[in-house]
């Protein structure tokens, strides 16, 4: 084995094969995402009712016509979805500024999802029980967690699965208010 420094060549082929290897991982996340959004909606949102954990009646037109100009967020979680756990903050702080609606799927009884959010501190201003996963389906996606960005236009603008940011919401949400 030699002593001798690589040269700038070699230096330059391996950040080469590094850039490489990291375009492919990124064109595998890019295109895992787009397989498991295949039958996801596309245009319109599909419109949904239902009943708040706190028992008040719930109708997706009437909430965005109440948020009017604004892209709205619907969050698909259920109470025992590890991933859900660590994107929930950032729902939160993004419930904050713009208008999210959160949709526990297949998990327990209105009930207990109400008690389940108190015992992990979540405040989200609309959440509704689906234990079916009846409105997960209306939209074609297939697990949770699940992000879709309405436009003020009512047009689903973004759909994701899995984690996802803080910042990647508020740049969905952003972007999605700009093209009204």
């Amino acid at each position: 084995m030699s002593d001798t420094p690589p040269t700038t060549q070699h230096r330059a082929a391996r950040w080469r094969r590094r850039a490489l290897e990291a375009a492919i991982f990124v064109a595998a996340l890019f295109a895992f995402q787009l397989w498991q959004l295949r039958d996801a909606e596309r245009g319109p949102a599909p419109a949904f009712a239902g009943q708040r954990l706190d028992g008040s009646a719930f109708d997706l037109a009437a909430w965005r016509a109440a948020n009017p100009g604004r892209a709205t967020l619907i969050y698909f979680w259920a109470d025992w979805c590890g991933v859900c756990k660590t994107t929930a903050g950032n729902v939160s702080a993004v419930a904050a500024d713009w208008p999210v609606a959160t949709v526990a799927i297949q998990s327990a009884p209105p009930a207990a999802v109400a008690a389940t959010m108190r015992e992990r501190g979540y405040a989200w201003p609309v959440t509704l029980a689906d234990p079916s996963a009846e409105i997960l389906r209306r939209y074609g996606l297939r697990g949770v967690p699940a992000f879709v960005v309405i436009g003020p236009d009512g047009g689903i603008r973004s759909l994701s699965l899995g984690w996802t940011s803080e910042l990647g919401l508020r740049l969905r949400l952003w972007w999605a208010s700009r093209g009204a």
